[in-house]
């Protein structure tokens, strides 16, 4: 049997696959190097450094994440286009946990320099063009939307939901209109001043 040939593209991969399987916090050189059935010394002539397979693992996951956001927002306006933005990012935290975790954390400035982190701002701006939200607001609706929908699904995933019913599945259209209805009024004098 071959060894996999390592590159920087298959160490990120391998990251962000072991942040799935075992949690963000698993992510280490020894456990990639394991991983590939190598030393972790060969690591290096791929990655950097641990931070670097890190930050590599958040824009794998900010790239994968903006192709689903831009897909579900396409052709959508208003309510529609928030809840697929929405949406998009409850399907990518269920579907990958570790590299959700990933975008839940503190980045460096190459990460926030990426294009994958202003293909995401594109895209939410698209969504808060649909009400009219004026470029001197569009900071404060975007993390509004951000902490309602990111809070929601980290607690839900946590499981902080599972021990009251109704389920978190009945919750979630009432964020969503909630966050409508705020978004919706944010231009009316007062609302948001």
């Amino acid at each position: 049997m071959s060894r996999e040939t390592l590159t920087s593209a298959g160490v990120i991969l391998r990251a962000a696959e072991i942040a799935d399987a075992e949690g963000f916090a698993a992510v280490t050189l020894s456990e990639i190097a394991r991983s590939f059935g190598v030393k972790t010394p060969s690591l290096y002539g791929h990655v950097r450094d641990l931070t670097a397979v890190r930050d590599g693992v958040t824009v794998l996951a900010l790239n994968e994440l903006s192709d689903r956001v831009g897909e579900a927002i396409a052709g959508r306006a208003g309510r529609d286009a928030l809840v697929g933005w929405a949406q998009a990012h409850r399907d990518y935290a269920r579907a990958h946990p570790g590299r959700w975790d990933a975008l839940q954390r503190r980045v460096g400035g190459a990460v926030v320099g990426d294009a994958a982190s202003g293909r995401i701002v594109r895209h939410t701006d698209a969504v808060l063009h649909g009400y009219r939200i004026g470029e001197a607001n569009r900071v404060h609706a975007i993390r509004v939307i951000g902490s309602a929908v990111n809070g929601f699904l980290n607690l839900e995933r946590v499981g902080n939901f599972d021990h009251s019913d109704p389920p978190a599945d009945h919750t979630w259209p009432i964020l969503l209109d909630s966050l409508d209805f705020a978004l919706s009024r944010w231009s009316e004098p007062g609302f948001s001043s």
